[in-house]
């Protein structure tokens, strides 16, 4: 018998406001912050079924992510992808075999000419 398959459901550009930095300034007023998730589970059964129930739902992953981006302070990305893949994993206990968050800081207090600075993790089930 072969691997499962490397089904995906993913969340792409997320935009979103937060207080997440090192410095007491970048915690003081909201931020843009983007975030992509990709989640690894099985979809065969959604692919038959045809129904929300057997799947992943997209508004519930853009629901955690935007409850830990909104609700909670982070000084490092690292933190807060972390709680992102961590309330994901928990919503979904089971079903998932990995989550995969990219968190990119659209305005760094850092004086150079870039798009972003980020971070991206992939955790599994405990």
């Amino acid at each position: 018998m072969g691997a499962a398959p490397a089904d995906r459901v993913l969340v792409s550009g997320l935009r979103l406001r937060g207080r997440h930095g090192w410095l007491p300034e970048e915690r003081a007023s909201p931020q843009p912050i983007e975030v992509d998730l990709v989640v690894e589970a099985d979809l065969a059964r959604p692919g038959r079924t045809d129904e929300l129930v057997d799947t992943v739902d997209y508004a519930v992953l853009v629901e955690e992510a935007a409850a830990v981006v909104e609700g909670c302070s982070f000084r490092l990305l690292e933190a807060l992808a972390q709680a992102i893949a961590q309330r994901v994993l928990e919503r979904y206990a089971g079903r998932l075999s990995s989550v995969t968050v990219s968190v990119r800081k659209l305005k760094p207090p850092i004086r150079a000419d870039l798009d972003h600075v980020g971070v991206t993790l992939t955790r599994g089930p405990a």
